[in-house]
């Protein structure tokens, strides 16, 4: 079985992507590890240092990466410190790649951007840009089904998933963007997801 790690969002504990791992296991044989983080009380810095540790205990010739929200930039940024890493793909699952309004606008509340921690401060609350220049190839899954509390932070007027918008997914340099009707917790537990999810870990491509 090839070994793919998975990096949860915000809030999350990882234990979420108990569907996912079942799906990637039974249907494309593919091992799914979750590495857990805490993004209210890391930096940015500290969990990149604990998820090279987790990998490089994972003793294995290839490592694919799955990002859910959040879970997406982080290993953006640890590819970036890390990028000496065994070969394979990465597919982010509702990423905010580019912005997050949600987040910015939800950050204007002193109680509520102290809650996000401070890996979101790093990343999401200040105009940052980003561009996949890793070696291995990247897949991005959008929502289209305007399902959570973001959709009111934001006032979203074009697709998105609830949270995140779908042009906030498109990071530039990525190989491959499919917008999928789901909401953005919802992305975990979809059929589809799981399908276009492992599609583009053992074979590079989306299905669509």
């Amino acid at each position: 079985m090839a070994h793919v790690i998975y990096v949860h969002g915000l809030w999350m504990p990882g234990d979420e992507s108990l569907i996912l791992r079942r799906r990637l296991a039974q249907e494309f044989d593919l091992t799914l590890h979750s590495f857990r983080y805490s993004a209210a009380y890391s930096t940015m810095n500290a969990t990149t240092a604990r998820l090279e540790g987790f990998v490089r205990g994972l003793h294995t010739p290839e490592a694919h990466f799955v990002g859910h929200s959040l879970g997406g930039l982080v290993i953006h940024r640890f590819l970036e410190r890390f990028p000496d890493q065994p070969p394979g793909r990465a597919v982010f699952l509702g990423t905010p790649c580019v912005a997050s309004r949600a987040a910015e606008r939800a950050g204007r509340f002193a109680p509520v951007a102290h809650l996000m921690g401070l890996s979101v401060a790093e990343e999401l609350l200040q105009p940052r840009e980003r561009r996949w220049t890793h070696a291995r190839a990247l897949g991005i899954v959008a929502g289209t089904q305007p399902l959570g509390v973001g959709q009111l932070l934001a006032n979203f007027d074009e697709d998105n998933d609830g949270t995140i918008a779908v042009s906030e997914t498109r990071m530039p340099g990525m190989s491959a963007h499919i917008a999928l009707p789901v909401s953005h917790l919802g992305m975990l537990m979809s059929a589809r997801v799981a399908r276009e999810t492992g599609t583009f870990l053992t074979e590079g491509r989306f299905s669509l």
